[in-house]
């Protein structure tokens, strides 16, 4: 299967089709109103939340970046959204990794990229998966976070009890192997209310809402067997081998602030931390969250990926 490409790129949304391990993939390349035909652009992958796909706060950051003069790209990741890969609904740090560096070498054959200007930003679960990405692909040369859920199994057994974190482990890996064994996916809602059960629940009002995370493009399920990986993954492990340049815009009512601090001081490389206010949920979407990310990010994208000169302001 080849690549999907539009007759012509033009400003504004452009659907593309990328493979990833075999798999049909789809993506959004935002380009910003400025672009002419000719024109190669640093750009930048903005990948979301656990369990969310790119309509959701990807497209958010793609658009207000894409609005301040850069290229970004979105995508559903195997096993979400539009994208192929079974089991659906299957958060795996590991996939989505790889899928973000197949992401990468695909822009990289795109006449509309600079290849050697490419930056990554994650937002909440992604940013781990982006730090990992970061670390291991040096075709990035800039890095960037926003009220990043960077997890150890430390961190999970004081945020969720030790019990929970084990239960999830077990019943992670009983629907492992029953997936192994007969091809069928446990699965729980990814976000409930009054459902103990599900990946999140509780007052999470994003996804509760058809005007913030309930989009059509949503599945609201989330595959039990995730639990198993998901909770192994050490995002904290892996800030010591950054050496990109790497903002983090964080506060202290967004997810694991304790964590944000330590990664950033592990960091091996040129940094800034931007501590500002708000809830966890208010960055994915709202504004003067947005805002005061996006201006931050604007800034570092200038200063990593030079020689940019149609950034407007």
């Amino acid at each position: 299967m080849m690549a999907e490409l539009p007759a012509s790129f033009q400003p504004g949304l452009n659907q593309v089709i990328f493979q990833s391990e075999g798999e049909r993939m789809v993506g959004n390349l935002y380009l910003p109103a400025s672009y002419q035909s000719g024109d190669k652009l640093p750009v930048i992958v903005v990948t979301g939340a656990w369990t969310t796909v790119k309509e959701q706060m990807p497209a958010v950051y793609a658009q207000r970046l894409a609005d301040r003069g850069f290229a970004t790209f979105t995508f559903d990741f195997r096993y979400w959204g539009e994208s192929g890969g079974t089991p659906r609904q299957y958060e795996s740090p590991a996939a989505k990794v790889q899928d973000i560096k197949n992401a990468v070498a695909f822009l990289q054959t795109l006449p509309v990229i600079d290849g050697d200007r490419i930056g990554g930003l994650g937002i909440c679960a992604s940013a781990g998966y982006m730090a990992q990405t970061v670390a291991e692909d040096s075709s990035f040369k800039s890095f960037a976070t926003v009220a990043a859920w960077l997890h150890d199994m430390d961190s999970l057994n004081a945020l969720f009890g030790e019990e929970t974190v084990q239960h999830r482990m077990e019943i992670g890996r009983a629907a492992r192997e029953q997936y192994d064994r007969t091809g069928k996916v446990a699965y729980v809602p990814a976000y409930s209310q009054g459902d103990r059960s599900a990946a999140m629940f509780g007052d999470v009002s994003y996804y509760a809402s058809t005007d913030r995370g309930v989009t059509p493009e949503w599945t609201n399920l989330f595959a039990v067997m995730s639990w198993h990986e998901w909770q192994g993954f050490d995002a904290m492990a892996i800030a010591p081998q950054i050496t990109t340049p790497t903002l983090m815009v964080h506060s202290d009512g967004s997810a694991l602030p304790d964590n944000a601090r330590e990664f950033y001081a592990s960091l091996s490389g040129e940094k800034q931390l931007v501590w500002t206010e708000g809830q966890h949920l208010d960055f994915y979407d709202r504004d003067p969250q947005v805002a005061t990310a996006v201006d931050a990010l604007v800034s570092h994208f200038q200063a990593t990926l030079p020689h940019l000169t149609s950034v407007q302001h």
